[in-house]
């Protein structure tokens, strides 16, 4: 009976803490401003909740009982430093509460943006504003996130109290921003949530992607008419859509067209559709997140690999790169015009590149050398397609032996070491990509696109090709 009311007790109170803890973190950092003492006080309404609710019963709305048990708790510290600061406070969370505990006004959403907001202020560094969002709005333990750097979890501690102290020492107000910032402050709370994602998105464990998708749901609840709020969300739900599929079980990425779909998430598949829709429906034009939530429903919506819309996806880069100039932008377009028109396309496109601006890329020698193989494993397999054409005997209605015609593409499974090439690729480019998370590098919301395809794959008659991992 205890082991059974014990469970019960601790299934209610996770239940509760993962609806209102980012709530309860934001309404005490906003009443008392110190970050430490919210989170302590909401772990210390937790342990309360563990100890008595076996013996006294679960309340009747638990999420009430711990948010009330929290601000108590706060509020017993607050007196207890005699401060005026402190009796300020006191009084401040003495009129917002009612006479059980509950809140007289609700302002808990504008606390949860307040948090967000303030978690990705552009005067934090950028590693410092993901710890943070990490820590305190997706409620992860130090441990967690020291693991997502891939640093000890002393050094995060240390990086996390050097953001907090920045946020006191330079006045950052805990806020929601004005008007004429909100657009810009909107865009790097984006920024941050899709840097988690990604970093998430290239590994085998996927605790990352899966908090970055529930921030991201918590954004649109919170900012409904947001249009890219919606665009990133509709992205997340797309590339998750695929998350059981694209490692095999050794760990290795696994290219798209070899990925079963029949396993992808059609419920993740719908979410996304459902809010691109929405972004749509307001009649404003697209942004960085909308289209690149366009190209990945491409991919995700596609019944086959070849049935993949690339004529679609090159104008999506198109417009694309026309919003946010970008050379890995850029080297995405290339890539997609490859899958279009083929090998020697793709080439051309790569070599119109500025090789400078992507010296830093590692994917971009992976691609060419992998397209230059494969181009080359096209041209012999077109010699050998076309010589063996013409040593067979003219069919009945042809009157005659005729080599295949200039224009006559070979078909698709030519000899050449692409499916090696890929997988190959996969398994380079997750070594290479897990070398490069130790240092979480400070990248722009498109710098780090996820839907950068393995290599080109030969062209079928249809101009169509397979995808990307």
């Amino acid at each position: 009976m205890t082991t059974h009311a014990d469970r019960a007790t601790a299934e209610a109170i996770a239940s509760a803490v993962a609806a209102e803890r980012t709530s309860m973190v934001a309404s005490l950092i906003r009443l008392t401003g110190d970050w430490d003492l919210a989170e302590d006080c909401v772990q210390d309404a937790v342990e309360r909740a563990l100890v008595h609710w076996p013996h006294e019963g679960m309340p009747r709305s638990p999420a009430a009982w711990l948010t009330a048990t929290a601000r108590n708790r706060a509020l017993d510290v607050l007196r207890r430093r005699q401060t005026e600061r402190a009796k300020l406070q006191q009084r401040a969370i003495m009129d917002e509460m009612g006479p059980n505990g509950a809140r007289q006004t609700d302002p808990q959403s504008d606390d949860r943006l307040r948090l967000i907001f303030t978690c990705c202020h552009p005067a934090l560094p950028l590693d410092g504003q993901v710890a943070l969002t990490l820590k305190t709005v997706a409620g992860l333990s130090t441990a967690d996130v020291a693991r997502a750097f891939l640093v000890s979890e002393p050094a995060m501690s240390q990086r996390l109290l050097r953001t907090r102290r920045k946020i006191t020492n330079a006045a950052i107000p805990y806020r929601v921003p004005p008007d004429e910032l909100l657009a810009e402050r909107t865009s790097g709370v984006l920024a941050v949530l899709y840097l988690i994602f990604n970093e998430g998105h290239g590994r085998h464990v996927d605790h990352l992607a899966v908090e970055a998708l529930r921030l991201a749901r918590l954004l649109v609840d919170l900012m409904p008419g947001e249009d890219e709020a919606r665009g990133l969300l509709a992205l997340v739900s797309f590339q998750m859509s695929r998350r059981s599929t694209r490692f095999d079980a050794h760990g290795d990425l696994v290219p798209i067209e070899e990925q079963d779909r029949g396993r992808w998430d059609a419920a993740l598949i719908e979410e996304g559709r459902r809010h691109l829709r929405r972004a749509a429906s307001s009649g404003r034009p697209p942004g960085p997140y909308r289209l690149q939530a366009q190209i990945a429903a491409c991919h995700a919506t596609a019944a086959t690999a070849e049935a993949t819309a690339w004529g679609t996806i090159v104008a999506l880069y198109d417009a694309l790169l026309a919003a946010q100039p970008s050379p890995v932008i850029a080297l995405n377009r290339a890539i997609a015009i490859g899958f279009r028109d083929g090998y020697e396309a793709g080439l051309a496109a790569l070599d119109a590149l500025d090789a400078r601006a992507l010296a830093g890329y590692y994917r971009q020698r992976l691609v060419r050398t992998s397209c230059a193989a494969s181009a080359a494993a096209t041209r012999r397999g077109v010699l050998t397609w076309q010589r063996s054409s013409s040593l067979q005997p003219a069919s009945p209605s042809s009157g005659s032996c005729n080599a295949a015609s200039p224009s006559s593409r070979p078909p698709p499974g030519l000899p050449g070491e692409e499916p090696h090439q890929v997988n190959r690729y996969g398994k380079e480019a997750h070594r290479d990509r897990q070398r490069q998370l130790a240092g979480m590098p400070s990248v722009g919301a498109a710098e780090r696109h996820t839907t950068v395809p393995p290599c080109f794959r030969s062209p079928t008659t249809s101009g169509r090709g397979a995808s990307r991992s």
